[in-house]
């Protein structure tokens, strides 16, 4: 979700103008993506780092973000299409009334199963693994865990949402606005996943369906990619083993011809 300030600048626009079209654009990519069957959408609307900006502006965000929970709370759609919503990210650094609004979303939602909405405010993959690995470490000094107990899905168990099930490995990435760079998102879930990466140069508030079905191309055809090197490999090792079969056989052959020859039956 880049691009929302450079987006407003061009237009000659106050920031919180292009805050407000990214989060319309946003709503709108939450639809396509339950029309074409997604099963998890990630959406990273505010980073550790954005902490950094004006205080009027991430008050703005705040204000923006707690608007757009009360009506996805308030929308029958929400209910009707299943659509669980899970926030990821340090809540500490949020204010009272939108941790209150994330509260009560994710209750009213939390038995909704067709489509996973989650909302990365406040957060840094970074940040989430360390936060994980402090969890892990409290856990195995009171004698709750075990070092031999700890390994990579006891990890993902442990990040955000916690506690709850993780976000899992992710499948694709979309970065708008030009830059090619995933930006401290979700580190541990894309990193080794094997995962496509869509960069484009609309920002965000002028991202169109058009762009999300070029990303999904982008993942097919990697998908399509690793099949196929999977089937190459697979391919070369049974080759491999039908030859040292058939070297074997010629080798046992060898030796009755030669035990022949010594007149051994």
């Amino acid at each position: 979700m880049d691009g929302n300030r450079r987006y407003a600048g061009n237009m000659g626009k106050s920031r919180s103008f292009g805050h407000s079209m990214g989060a319309k654009v946003s709503e709108k990519v939450i639809d396509w993506c339950y029309d074409i069957k997604v099963k998890q959408l990630t959406l990273y609307a505010l980073s550790t780092e954005n902490f950094q900006r004006p205080e009027d502006e991430i008050d703005g965000l705040f204000n923006l973000i707690n608007e757009k929970f009360l009506k996805l709370y308030a929308d029958p759609n929400t209910y009707e299409k299943k659509i669980r919503v899970r926030i990821i990210g340090d809540r500490s650094k949020l204010p009272d009334f939108l941790n209150n609004s994330i509260e009560k979303l994710e209750k009213a939602t939390e038995h909704c199963n067709k489509f996973h909405l989650n909302v990365a405010i406040a957060y840094g993959g970074r940040q989430d693994i360390i936060q994980a690995v402090r969890d892990i470490a409290s856990c195995v000094s009171s004698g709750k865990l075990s070092l031999e107990e700890v390994n990579e899905n006891l990890i993902s168990k442990h990040l955000y949402p916690s506690p709850g099930f993780s976000v899992p490995n992710v499948d694709l990435i979309i970065r708008t606005g030009g830059d090619e760079r995933v930006s401290n998102f979700l580190s541990w879930q894309a990193n080794g996943s094997e995962c496509a990466a869509y960069f484009c140069v609309p920002f965000w508030p002028e991202f169109r369906k058009i762009d999300l079905l070029r990303s999904v191309r982008v993942y097919q055809a990697r998908k399509a990619e690793n099949e196929q090197e999977h089937s190459y490999r697979v391919s070369k090792i049974i080759t491999f083993l039908k030859i040292r079969k058939y070297g074997e056989k010629c080798e046992d052959l060898r030796k009755l011809e030669s035990a022949k020859k010594q007149g051994i039956s």
